[in-house]
């Protein structure tokens, strides 16, 4: 059956609402539970259409839509979630308003969001907000989920991030297995919750094998490929210097790998380097990095999925939920080096 589309024509339907929204006769007939010849009729203007039957559509379709804020501009890990995220409200039949990149800080306040009409809920992706923005919405009930959180979020708060520790403990014991014991880790910023996550992490796949980690070879910074130059740098300057460095991301483990070849060193003969994420550029960069992938589009789609139950009435089945990751093993690591060389 071909496919309507509703944007307010005839009827007067998707008027009221100013979103110029357009959605199927099909979203339109499951969302409100009519019959898609029913909604075809309320839609041309049919006559003899119930009144109430003429309001449960225009609720659908005037229904506002859905906030998103992301503090980054949508490349690589970013835009794989909010791409997810806007398909999988499009399946709901659910407009989306997004708000990213630089002018997040000028854009919609947080506070402001339960008196606005014009969103229902929210998705926040790495919210770069305190704390207690996140507390106002959570004592008002509003409908939210966070993915990825830099802090812990309010109690009562909906949240979805990846298995970070796991994650970050099988790149580590991926490195041990292949010898290394001295292993530099490019963290990212101190104050963020996922940070604490992968160096502990860390820490248990070295403690597995009777190592401790050593303090002096770590180093945090923004998730950024300047980050892995100046840290990557200080790490191999170190005496000894490391034979494999984790990164916090992809993009930092590029930026070692240039700081390694400024200094002569061979990836992965005279140093492993792993990222974390899988982004393109992990499969872009040379050699090949080893990676571990975050679910970034079951993320996107789990967090819509969570809200819409929110928005539906429904009671949170989880309140924090973790997605499994996954070793991505390539060409960035290798044995460790013999001690003399």
């Amino acid at each position: 059956m071909k496919q309507e589309s509703v944007s307010g024509a005839g009827s007067g339907i998707g008027d009221s609402g100013g979103h110029g929204r357009r959605v199927t006769v099909r979203v339109i007939a499951a969302e409100s539970g009519l019959s898609i010849a029913t909604v075809s009729r309320v839609i041309n203007g049919g006559e003899n259409v119930a009144a109430d039957t003429r309001d449960r559509v225009l609720e659908v379709v005037d229904r506002p839509p859905v906030f998103v804020r992301c503090p980054y501009l949508l490349n690589d890990y970013f835009g794989h979630i909010v791409t997810s995220v806007a398909e999988t409200l499009a399946v709901h039949g659910q407009e989306m308003l997004l708000s990213a990149g630089d002018g997040v800080a000028r854009s919609i306040a947080l506070r402001e969001l339960p008196q606005r009409r014009d969103a229902r809920g929210a998705v926040l992706i790495l919210p770069p907000e305190p704390r207690a923005d996140l507390e106002a919405l959570a004592a008002r009930s509003y409908p939210l989920v966070v993915v990825d959180p830099r802090i812990e979020v309010p109690r009562g708060t909906v949240s979805i991030s990846a298995a970070h520790f796991s994650g970050a403990r099988a790149v580590t014991r991926h490195l041990v297995d292949l010898g290394h014991r001295r292993i530099g880790v490019i963290t990212g910023p101190p104050y963020w919750h996922t940070r604490d996550d992968r160096v502990g992490g860390h820490l248990a796949a070295l403690s597995e094998v009777g190592v401790l980690g050593d303090p002096e070879l770590m180093r945090h910074g923004e998730p950024a490929t300047k980050t892995g130059v100046r840290a990557g740098g200080e790490l191999l300057d170190e005496k000894p210097r490391p034979t494999a460095i984790v990164c916090f991301n992809d993009k930092v483990a590029v930026g070692v790998l240039e700081a390694a070849k400024a200094r002569g060193l061979r990836v992965p003969e005279d140093l492993s380097v792993a990222g974390f994420d899988d982004i393109d550029v992990s499969r872009a960069a040379t050699p090949r990095l080893t990676t571990v992938r975050q679910p970034l589009q079951e993320m996107g789609r789990t967090a819509v999925t969570m809200l819409m139950r929110q928005l539906d009435g429904h009671a949170h089945e989880a309140l924090s939920m973790e997605l499994a990751t996954q070793l991505i093993v390539r060409e960035s690591t290798g044995p460790a080096p013999s001690p003399d060389r």
